[in-house]
């Protein structure tokens, strides 16, 4: 069946735009009030060091600019992304992109102009209580001192950064757009179209033939394009560490956790754990070889659940309330948020032509959450949804609870509140499921999602980091080296399988590599969400937790874990949660 157009979707099932502005004409105004704005901040150089007055009054000036400009921003690249061949709102995106760049380049005097004033004075100013909602960026800033070049500098690279999207904006267009893909017989011998959306059906179907050939087909066409793949995602890394030479830090890695204030050893530390629990990884692949009754184990019966003849199909209505069921010991107040969000079309729920692919959740402050899915009636899915919910009300809590300046979480905690959902939702079915055969399989999802969420995405931590080394040290990185770490991190994470020379270019259909150093969060997330729920649950710990859900961007990210109960920077957290993994996988195989 092909793919519908946009416009055949039920206008209940897709976003309302309106919410943000009432029609394209307002963001054309938004777009001119915006600009008006990022015109006057020139005014505001050489004035902040003056006093506790003008530095508040220059920093309401650049935040009510940041403000407008975001909203403009955001309603175009949500416009787009529900159909990336759409050219009016490419262009609509493309101006606000140069609007974002306008504006990083009209405040590139902030941080060194910060720098320029007496440290005692600065101190003296963050105390004053006229600053106190300015106080955290001003000590943030400060931290920066040893990275932070001159005004000049700054403005260079700040202009540098809509050209530093290339890679990444070629991928999409590359990924979403141009490549198609080829026909397969399904299990019941019909032929159907592959897609991003559908292949993560077929790779779970218990037909072994089904799984094999969406498995070659799918990867093929990223083989056919692989070349330019490697040439982009080389591109991208070579951006990344240009601006770590440039600003002085010992590795890009390092450039990326000191956004956070994370020492690069919970980065170690989080990689040396999950390298320790590989033996159980070892167990779970072993078991899912022997239940599957396969001879040897590929790469593409990973997916497929391990327990036969159980019936999971989710609908979206059955995956909300599910979702409400889960996290009923949330409280009250996001229960309401939950219906809002389901009644309010804060979702665009499923898959059409040109929809940028996977899903995501964007806060808009001021508005509302917006949430992409490309929903097709899998448990898969509904864990989804629940996922995406979690970063919906991180944001809506914390954007009405912090001002503009502070609202915006760091990417360290982003996956936090979304798997505290998962895992919610993992408990509750797991309490009250009681057939054997049904509760095998949520237990198989759960650990898959282990396998998938922790060990998984810290293979793609080693991927990046080792990558950027190689680039960093003069060695170019070709589509055989890029392919060449691949598989050496799949033959160590999954011994045991027969690792498929496709999967050796896996690697080219990440889109998370394009933001490099964010996927290590997805394990921390998971591992901290796991030993948060248990909290929730068994330690009445939800105030807690909502608390932390207010604090957005007003301290740093391990700081704010710790209101929740975690502490990253000791070994506890992972190894918890990998305790969890093994009892989940030792319960599984006693059912089986």
């Amino acid at each position: 069946m092909a793919l519908k157009q946009r416009n055949e979707i039920d206008e209940k099932f897709t976003w309302d735009f309106s919410d943000i502005f009432a029609s394209d004409e307002a963001w054309e105004s938004a777009y001119a009030d915006a600009e008006k704005l990022i015109d006057t901040l020139d005014a505001v150089k050489g004035t902040l060091g003056q006093s506790a007055e003008s530095m508040r009054a220059g920093l309401d000036k650049i935040f009510a600019a940041a403000r407008g400009m975001e909203l403009v921003y955001v309603y175009s690249m949500l416009r787009k992304n529900v159909d990336n061949g759409d050219p009016k709102y490419q262009a609509m995106q493309g101006r606000a992109i140069n609007l974002s760049v306008k504006f990083s380049t009209a405040c590139a005097f902030l941080d060194p102009e910060i720098l320029s004033i007496d440290g005692e004075k600065l101190t003296a100013m963050m105390n004053d209580p006229l600053l106190a909602t300015y106080r955290h960026l001003l000590e943030d800033t400060d931290r920066n001192r040893a990275y932070t070049k001159d005004a000049q500098s700054e403005m260079m690279l700040a202009m540098l950064s809509d050209a530093a999207g290339t890679a990444s904006d070629c991928f999409d267009m590359l990924e979403s757009v141009d490549m198609t893909f080829p026909e397969i017989t399904d299990e019941k011998g019909e032929t159907v179209t592959l897609t991003h959306g559908n292949f993560g059906v077929y790779r779970e179907s218990a037909d072994q033939r089904v799984r094999r050939e969406s498995f070659e087909k799918y990867f093929g066409e990223f083989k056919r394009f692989i070349n330019t793949f490697a040439a982009m995602y080389a591109g991208n890394v070579k951006m990344d560490n240009y601006f770590t030479r440039v600003r002085g830090y010992a590795s890009s890695c390092e450039r990326a956790l000191f956004a956070d204030n994370v020492p690069v050893a919970v980065y170690d530390k989080l990689v040396e754990a999950i390298h320790a629990g590989l033996p159980t990884m070892r167990r779970y692949l072993e078991l899912r070889r022997r239940v599957l009754g396969l001879d040897e184990l590929n790469m593409y019966d990973l997916y497929c659940p391990i327990v036969s003849d159980v019936e999971m199909t989710v609908s979206f209505d059955e995956a909300k309330e599910l979702v409400k069921k889960a996290t009923l010991p949330l409280g009250e107040e996001y229960q309401k948020l939950l219906d809002r969000a389901f009644n309010e079309r804060w979702i665009d729920v499923y898959e059409n032509k040109g929809k940028t692919t996977g899903a995501y959740s964007c806060g808009v402050f001021g508005v509302h959450p917006y949430v992409l899915l490309n929903y097709t009636d899998t448990l898969d899915d509904a864990y989804t949804l629940a996922h995406e919910l979690g970063h919906a009300m991180h944001s809506y809590f914390s954007d009405n609870t912090q001002d503009f300046p502070n609202h915006d979480y760091r990417i360290m905690v982003a996956e936090v509140a979304s798997t505290v959902n998962e895992v919610l939702l993992t408990r509750y079915l797991l309490a009250t499921e009681t057939d054997h055969a049904r509760r095998a399989y949520i237990l198989n999802h759960f650990l898959e999602g282990f396998r998938t969420t922790v060990f998984r995405q810290t293979l793609f931590a080693e991927f990046e980091r080792e990558a950027h080394d190689l680039q960093m040290n003069g060695t170019p990185l070709t589509a055989e080296v890029l392919s060449g770490i691949y598989r050496k991190l799949n033959e160590l994470y999954y011994e045991g399988a027969v690792i498929n020379e496709l999967q050796d270019i896996e690697w080219a259909r990440i889109p998370h590599f394009y933001n490099a150093f964010y996927v290590y969060k997805y394990a921390t997330g998971f591992c901290s969400a796991v030993s948060i729920a248990k909290k929730i649950l068994e330690e009445d710990g939800a105030a807690d937790y909502l608390r932390f859900l207010t604090t957005g961007g007003s301290d740093y990210p391990l700081e704010e874990l710790k209101i929740a109960g975690v502490d990253l920077t000791k070994p506890a957290t992972v190894a918890s949660a990998l305790a969890e993994f093994d009892a989940a996988l030792t319960e599984l195989e006693t059912l089986l």
